[in-house]
């Protein structure tokens, strides 16, 4: 058969073009998979969308199991014993998954950069959303120093060597990495958190089998350890209290979901499954995870939590096995998990600062953090956010263990803070869409058992776990320093919620009172003052919920979309369903 001028065979399909894409000159049901053009790239440089439901969902379980799971057990253990330490990891965890549902709802509908940090500004308060993205920045930018601390605890396993060396050659090639591709990075996250899952799989087993016996002592463990004295509940009220933080602080990065919101392709189907799957399976590595701890590791264990260093439980149980061979490849697996979560915090902290200065139309933060370069990647952003992780070097001055410790709170606090947030901007959000009298039908996602009790559930739930986690701190004896931890990012958020508003009502006030006395025209010519009463400023800004816009920045599937959604229909329908079945299940 001849070909045409193009050197293409007439019956053979036309190559979709860029522009075909852009000018919507396509027929859907004629394009086949191969003829899709390379990824969507915005003209004026911005985010791509360039990480694909694999990676996304190994990103959330990357982002949570860390190093709060892997060395804050130990923490979390030591304080407050292992029936503790079970119920509260199991009362955040159930708080975190109505979290996720109420984000997966907005983060599907509105997938924009920034996530619940825009959500807030949005459907709740301009001047709160600004708080609250700064604050969560600061998380970010502090859990990368966190992580970067925790690989210096990790390492005193093997040596005690200047430490903080690793620290600054892991947070090189953390900018490395974050700096080329937004798929390099979501790359690296799925292979490391592929190696955690595994790691977490293989630990459970011999959890189970250093239980029953198969350990150094060679005798059956059982429930032991609940009946030593002090435990199972170690330090009463206030050591209970205590563990919420630490929870609060492994569970943290399941909210920044929505933040590769922006970035995910087709959200409108990708984004529901993630936010479906995900955290179930979290809460079975967690809870399983735990509770094995507690049974196999007492809470006294020389060294599992002080001052100047932190053991991990994980690294404890492969110990026993007898094989210090074992004992070092969990560690290693502990160091990976290090790096993995730091390149989560660093790449999410990057996007909120990002999506701070894109935030239309007053930008929260200075433009030049919005520029990226032809890759998807906010240079300016990334420097910002890694340059606070110096932070970590503090450590070779107060001990690796102690500022651990008070980075864990800091964080644990905010991560909580987020989820009190995506609680109210949620609830805003519902209201407004009810008020306005569109169909809950027109929701891409919609978590129908949630409603209305979801949102109110988690900013009440989550106020008290804020409130009661520092007793510890004030009862029996205050502690400045550990009070200090507990409860710094309440006077920050308030803080920076009083300078923007203040930013934004001021120029107003001053207009109002040079206004106050105005020269008018009378009938007959004659001039007259009249006084004007000055309108009352406003101190707050709660948004509209009948007015907000809730058809701007709707998700619309494009091209791409489209295609994949067809390309997977066929093949769930096709001879190969069940294997791909299995494969949209696990990847």
């Amino acid at each position: 058969m001849s070909q045409n001028d193009h050197g293409q065979r007439p019956d053979s399909p036309r190559k979709v073009s860029q522009e075909d894409v852009e000018t919507g000159s396509f027929v859907d049901h004629e394009v086949p998979v191969d003829a899709l053009p390379v990824p969507l790239v915005d003209k004026h440089h911005g985010l791509h969308r360039g990480l694909s439901a694999r990676q996304v969902s190994m990103i959330a379980i990357g982002g949570t199991i860390g190093t709060g799971l892997f060395l804050g057990t130990g923490r979390s253990l030591a304080q407050g014993g292992p029936a503790s330490m079970l119920l509260c990891y199991a009362i955040v965890g159930f708080i975190v998954y109505i979290t996720l549902l109420l984000l997966g709802e907005m983060a599907t509908q509105y997938p924009v950069a920034g996530s619940f940090n825009a959500y807030a500004t949005r459907f709740f308060s301009p001047s709160y959303g600004f708080a609250l993205s700064w604050n969560y920045w600061f998380n970010d930018a502090v859990s990368v120093a966190s992580d970067l601390t925790a690989a210096q605890l990790v390492l005193q396993f093997w040596t005690p060597w200047h430490s903080w060396v690793i620290s600054l050659l892991f947070w090189v090639f953390l900018v490395v990495v974050n700096s080329t591709h937004v798929r390099a990075y979501g790359e690296l996250e799925y292979w490391l958190s592929s190696l955690k899952v595994a790691t977490i799989v293989v630990f459970i087993i011999i959890g189970i089998l250093v239980n029953v016996g198969v350990n150094t002592e060679h005798h059956y463990i059982g429930a032991h350890y609940w009946h030593i004295p002090g435990a199972p509940f170690v330090g009463g009220f206030g050591g209970f209290a205590r563990v919420f933080v630490t929870a609060s602080f492994a569970y943290g990065g399941t909210e920044s979901l929505g933040i590769t919101a922006g970035e995910t392709k087709n959200p409108s189907r990708n984004m529901p499954r993630v936010v479906k799957l995900v955290f179930w399976r979290i809460i079975l590595f967690y809870l399983i995870s735990i509770l094995l701890i507690g049974l196999n590791v007492p809470y006294n264990y020389p060294n599992l939590s002080n001052k100047s260093t932190t053991t991990s439980p994980f690294t404890i149980v492969f110990k026993e096995v007898g094989s210090t061979v074992a004992a070092s490849f969990m560690n290693t697996v502990i160091l990976t998990s290090v790096l993995s979560a730091g390149n989560h915090a660093l790449f999410a902290g990057t996007r909120v600062l990002y999506g701070l200065a894109v935030t239309h139309p007053n930008p929260q933060a200075p433009r030049i953090f919005s520029w990226t370069t032809k890759s998807g990647i906010p240079l300016p952003a990334l420097f910002a956010t890694s340059s606070v992780s110096i932070l970590c070097f503090g450590s070779s001055f107060i001990g690796s263990g102690q500022l651990w410790g008070w980075l864990q709170n800091i964080v644990g606090v905010s991560n909580q803070i987020a989820w009190v947030s995506i609680g109210l901007a949620s609830w805003r959000f519902r209201t407004a869409w009810v008020r306005q009298g569109r169909s809950l039908d027109e929701l891409k996602f919609h978590a129908k058992w949630t409603w209305p009790w979801g949102p109110p559930f988690v900013v009440f739930t989550t106020s008290a776990l804020i409130i009661i986690q520092g007793w510890s701190s004030v009862i029996p004896k205050f502690s400045a320093v550990d009070f200090f931890s507990f409860y710094i990012e309440i006077p920050i958020m308030l803080f920076m919620y009083i300078v923007w508003i203040a930013l934004r009502r001021l120029p107003g006030l001053k207009r109002i009172l040079e206004d106050s006395a105005t020269e008018t025209i009378v009938d007959g010519g004659t001039s007259s003052i009249t006084s004007i009463v000055p309108k009352r400023v406003l101190w707050f800004d709660l948004v509209d919920t009948s007015k907000v816009d809730l058809y701007a920045d709707e998700h619309k599937d494009d091209l791409v979309d489209r295609i994949e959604d067809q390309e997977r229909e066929q093949r769930l329908k096709g001879k190969w369903r069940w294997p791909w079945k299995v494969y949209y299940l696990i990847a």
